[in-house]
């Protein structure tokens, strides 16, 4: 329960003060089966067994994929790159939010109420919310990296491990600072006055502080981000159409170029490759973080809009069917922890070779993965590999009219 609140509107049936659940689980109150008779404003038993069994899966997938993922990173004996370095602290992100945010909605969904003292109640939410900035953030941060890597490309050669870990650092502490909010909004409380029961809940003293407060839970962690990441894409694609534009039209002189050096012994420089412009690995990693954010999209988009349609509408009355709506886009945002790190051992097959020699039980498959990456590093050697190529200071040097020569090494 990560957002609940105290509210004297008739927003749920639970005497007009019940929780809007934006971590995992929106809980549903006013079904009639199963409630549990130990407390007046009971829930629907079976619905919270299926919650259960999804957050324990949805944890421990987590848990093992990104500490997998960490692990490769720390016994690997390459140097990591810059998106590695991305790569690991989204893992850290994500375990955040496993270990504060989905396990402890697991344990509030078993004792049903939150049971602890008031500053707990506090420091829970604090870490809820974190988690969910921290991870957010660092996805665009990671997809602000493969923009310039792709539509800046000099700007890395500049201090780029320098740059990266300022917007690393700089998504952590801004994700401390908008998380620290929820210290004010949230206490221990009575659910209702005179109840004797107590939970974890936020309260405003406005009556449009609740929409307010959502409101701007999305824009934070799901709209503005989605903007950005729209915008990036927009452009990386744009520079990728035009690359693949551009050796389109050199193909054919990049050929003929060849065929004249088999004669005279000269390569034409203009011929070299297609040319430094954007290599096969860049390419790799920007769909890598194309299905990261792909993933988050599609978990969380179901999530928020439930939660924007619950304060605006006020019609929205929680029967059955829209109870249902909200369990399912609540479990389905819950997954989005436990998928990047797969994602990230699908585009990066020496991790799953790194990570497989830690392992015993996995070391037969370590000359598999180990095939696969060298196969892969083969298939992007060319003949032109021999010859002297441009510099990594001079990245689009060949898009020059003017054609240059450079002696054979062969």
């Amino acid at each position: 329960m990560l957002f609940p609140w105290e509210n004297s509107c008739n927003i749920t049936s639970r005497n007009c003060t019940e929780e809007l659940n934006l971590t995992q689980q929106l809980q549903t109150r006013n079904m009639t089966v199963k409630r549990n008779d130990t407390d007046p404003f009971g829930r629907n038993e079976e619905v919270a067994k299926i919650e259960i069994t999804v957050l324990s899966l949805t944890f421990i997938a987590a848990v093992v994929g990104n500490v997998s993922v960490l692990l490769a990173m720390y016994k690997t004996r390459r140097k990591l790159s810059r998106m590695h370095l991305f790569m690991k602290h989204l893992s850290l992100a994500d375990l955040v939010v496993a270990f504060f945010q989905v396990l402890p909605q697991l344990c509030w969904e078993i004792t049903f109420r939150f049971y602890g003292p008031d500053s707990l109640c506090r420091i829970v939410k604090h870490l809820q919310v974190l988690g969910m900035f921290a991870s957010t953030y660092m996805m665009v941060m990671m997809t602000l990296d493969r923009y310039i890597a792709i539509c800046h490309p000099l700007q890395t050669l500049h201090q780029p491990t320098q740059r990266a870990h300022i917007m690393i650092g700089s998504t952590w502490l801004c994700s401390l600072v908008l998380s620290t909010p929820q210290y004010f909004i949230f206490s221990l409380s009575e659910v209702h006055p005179g109840s004797a029961v107590y939970d974890c809940w936020g309260h405003f003293v406005e009556p449009w502080g609740v929409r307010a407060y959502i409101t701007w839970i999305t824009l934070g962690i799901f709209l503005v981000p989605v903007a950005v990441l729209v915008f990036c894409y927009g452009l990386i694609c744009h520079t990728i159409w035009k690359n693949l534009k551009y050796k389109t039209r050199r193909k054919s002189v990049s050929v003929s170029a060849v065929a004249e050096a088999n004669k005279t012994g000269i390569l034409s420089r203009n011929s070299v490759s297609s040319v430094s412009t954007i290599s096969r690995a860049k390419l790799r990693t920007v769909k890598m973080t194309f299905v990261i954010v792909l993933a988050y999209v599609v978990c969380w988009a179901p999530f928020f809009t439930v939660q924007m349609w619950s304060v605006w509408d006020e019609n929205f009355s929680w029967d059955d069917s829209e109870n249902a709506a909200v369990t399912l886009s609540a479990l389905l945002a819950s997954l989005n922890s436990c998928c990047n790190p797969w994602i990230y051992m699908i585009f990066s097959g020496h991790l799953l070779s790194d990570f497989a020699s830690t392992m015993p039980c996995c070391r037969p498959l370590q000359n598999k993965f180990t095939h696969q990456d060298s196969d892969s590093s083969i298939r992007r050697t060319t003949l032109l590999s021999r010859l002297q190529g441009p510099r990594l200071s001079e990245p689009f040097r060949d898009l020059n009219s003017t054609p240059k020569t450079c002696p054979s090494t062969s």
